[in-house]
């Protein structure tokens, strides 16, 4: 596709030359591609908007190619354009002009200031000086939220024909200390499967026990459910399942300092392993339930 900041592709999709299960791996938020007409507009510096990205996630990931698992991650950034939300959830206080009357703008997300345009970065700073227009707004819909949901839809819809089924891991990582100091103490990985919705119970345990097996902490939907990608593309009942993990940034990165840490590469080795664990599931045992009923 067009590069998006005169450079570099929006996204890209990593397919393994020969396929090892119907599982894919998906990046949204480690983008860290920031367009200069966008820095113009902010009023924080460019080390308070990377506080937003899920840092070398991508990284993390990435070498589950030569593995036989498909991975695509986002190159811009979710301060930029957040694809983890509706297409359009949108802060009417935001912009000039008046927003399309479909627009969701009552969400609690948006409420938040983490609309599909970010009213605010991970700490809460407000990210723009002043309002900027609809029709910049609908132009990063229309550039990089469609086209990447397009690319993901057609990859999710192309491992279904092949095998059957489909399971979307969705990787994002969190802060180790969330901003309430009510928050408790935040364990090394939330598995998401918006509350046993977006995939088989299956999925969710396998993920949690090879975690745990590999010495993690693990929690489940807490504070994180799962976001539009996990509940739109995961459908259990038609064989389609959705899981998103959300590992503890301490565990493998200095977070002050944004530089990987010495469990970096343990850390690409148990999603190598839960990778592994994830294809060795029966995949009649994902399928339809209707076709299980059969």
């Amino acid at each position: 596709m067009a590069a998006f900041d005169g450079q570099s592709p929006a996204f890209e999709i990593l397919e393994p030359r020969v396929w090892r299960a119907p599982i894919i791996f998906n990046s949204p938020h480690s983008g860290s591609v920031y367009p200069d007409s966008f820095l113009q507009t902010t009023r924080i510096d460019l080390e308070a908007l990377r506080r937003s990205e899920d840092s070398f996630m991508d990284e993390l990931i990435r070498g589950l190619v030569d593995r036989g698992f498909p991975v695509m991650q986002a190159h811009f950034p979710r301060c930029y354009i957040d694809v983890n939300r509706e297409p359009y959830e949108l802060d009417p206080r935001m912009f000039i002009g008046r927003l399309p009357s479909f627009a969701n703008t009552r969400s609690m997300r948006v409420a938040g200031g983490l609309g599909t345009i970010p009213r605010v970065a991970a700490d809460g700073q407000e990210i723009y000086r002043e309002r900027i227009s609809v029709d910049d707004a609908i132009g990063r819909i229309e550039a990089l939220y469609k086209p990447y949901h397009r690319a993901l839809r057609k990859l999710v819809t192309q491992t279904f024909e092949a095998f059957g089924t489909v399971i979307v891991v969705d990787c994002h990582s969190m802060p180790s200390v969330g901003l309430s100091r009510d928050e408790p103490r935040r364990p090394d990985v939330v598995i998401g499967d918006r509350y046993g919705t977006s995939c088989m119970a299956l999925v969710s345990d396998i993920v949690e026990q090879t975690l745990i097996g590999r010495g993690y902490s693990v929690g489940r939907n807490r504070p994180y459910a799962g976001g539009f990608i996990t509940e739109h593309y995961g459908n259990p009942a038609h064989g389609a399942h959705a899981v998103q993990v959300e590992l503890n940034r301490a565990i493998y990165m200095d977070e002050r300092r944004r530089e990987r840490s010495e469990r970096f590469s343990d850390v690409i080795d148990d999603f190598a392993l839960l990778a592994e664990a994830l294809a060795e599931v029966p995949w009649g045992d994902l399928g339809t339930m209707q076709a299980a009923a059969e």
